[in-house]
């Protein structure tokens, strides 16, 4: 049998009720950075105002959906170096990790026409529309993401190719944990012991993972003075922005260590836990924004690949002597987690609760309940 080649193409249906084409109904558009660097693109022809935020990039193959809807991103402008967006869709709003998308915008260099995927029910740029998100797609993300590699990330603006931003906002110093955090306490799940989790822009599979163990878990604000009341143990959760800002929160923590019952961090949570117990933090050059990190945990000299999302990272040269790093990222060595050599006080700088992301660490929450 002989093969046509090169191969006919067929085009294929859109059963999706998508547009035609991402590029209908689009204009010229730029994303702009502090420093000066332009990115040329394509966005919504509607979308006229100058959007700002801190320009940063995640390397994950998938996840778009949990990523925006992770409230660690508020402030930052998510670039997405993985080539096409938006080609399974969105799902069900139960499956997010908040209620809604908190990136400033998103970077894209191809924006699918359609989507294919059973369990979803919307086109990822009428979502991004529907949540009021601006956009940009058609970008060379490769180039950008070399930038902000080689010169770290930066304050930028999605706006019209005509448009000149004048004055960037300073988005480090805001207090993104006082903007996503739960304004009133809340309890889930069933047990005899009773776990306090402070939220400073929590996921909502930390509490899918915390609730598999037969426990209460009251989900608080994060400046909710809880060292009154009974509980068995804390857990501090991931978060958006700059640890030290967060003063409020790290005098409970504080309060919370000479109470000597069990505590978990998870991502902000470690870095929050360190400045509690005397150490510093820095932000590092472009941050960890991936599924694939690998960490190794020093005492067992296992690896894990682990899901991040962080741009802080805790400072080892100041941690007290009661303290000892735990896990070591082994991209860059930075600290990868924290324990009290002999209170029950232990954090990880990654997510095992993924979403996105690998399964390898979510034993880590067993730890937790077994603690208790």
């Amino acid at each position: 049998m002989q093969l046509d080649y090169p191969p006919k193409m067929t085009k294929i249906k859109n059963t999706q009720n998508s547009s035609i084409s991402p590029k209908a109904n689009t204009i010229p558009g730029q994303l702009i950075l502090k420093s000066g660097e332009s990115f040329a693109g394509f966005i919504p022809a509607d979308q006229q105002d100058i959007h700002y935020g801190e320009v940063v990039f995640n390397t994950g193959m998938v996840g778009y959906v949990e990523a925006l809807t992770d409230p660690s991103y508020a402030g930052q402008i998510l670039v997405f170096t993985y080539p096409l967006i938006g080609n399974y869709g969105v799902s069900e709003p139960s499956t997010w990790e908040s209620k809604k998308i908190h990136a400033k915008g998103v970077v894209m260099s191809e924006l699918a026409p359609f989507y294919s995927n059973h369990a979803s029910h919307l086109e990822f740029a009428n979502w991004l529309k529907a949540q009021h998100i601006p956009y940009i797609f058609g970008v060379d993300t490769r180039a950008l993401t070399k930038r902000l590699r080689s010169k770290g990330v930066t304050p930028g603006a999605i706006c019209t190719a005509a448009q000149k931003p004048k004055k960037f906002p300073e988005i480090a110093q805001t207090d993104w944990v006082q903007e996503v955090s739960v304004s009133t306490a809340t309890t889930i799940g069933k047990g005899k012991k009773t776990i306090i989790a402070i939220d400073c822009g929590m996921k909502e599979n930390i509490l899918r993972c915390l609730t598999r163990y037969p426990m209460q878990v009251k989900r608080v604000p994060y400046n909710y003075d809880f060292t009154k009341e009974h509980f068995d143990g804390v857990f501090i959760s991931n978060g958006p922005g700059d640890p030290e800002v967060c003063v409020e929160t790290i005098e409970l923590i504080k309060k919370a260590f000479a109470m000597k019952k069990p505590i978990f961090g998870i991502c902000l949570g470690t870095q929050l836990m360190a400045l509690a117990a005397g150490a510093r933090t820095f932000k590092l050059p472009f941050g960890h924004r991936s599924q694939n990190q690998p960490c190794i945990e020093i005492a067992s000299q296992k690896c894990f690949l682990t899901s991040q999302n962080h741009g802080y990272a805790v400072d080892e040269k100041t941690l007290g002597k009661d303290w000892r790093v735990s896990f070591r990222n082994l991209n860059d060595d930075t600290v990868a987690g924290i324990e009290h050599k002999t209170l029950p006080f232990f954090s990880v700088q990654f997510h095992p609760e993924s979403a996105p992301g690998p399964l390898d660490t979510q034993w880590l929450f067993e730890k937790f309940y077994k603690l208790l």
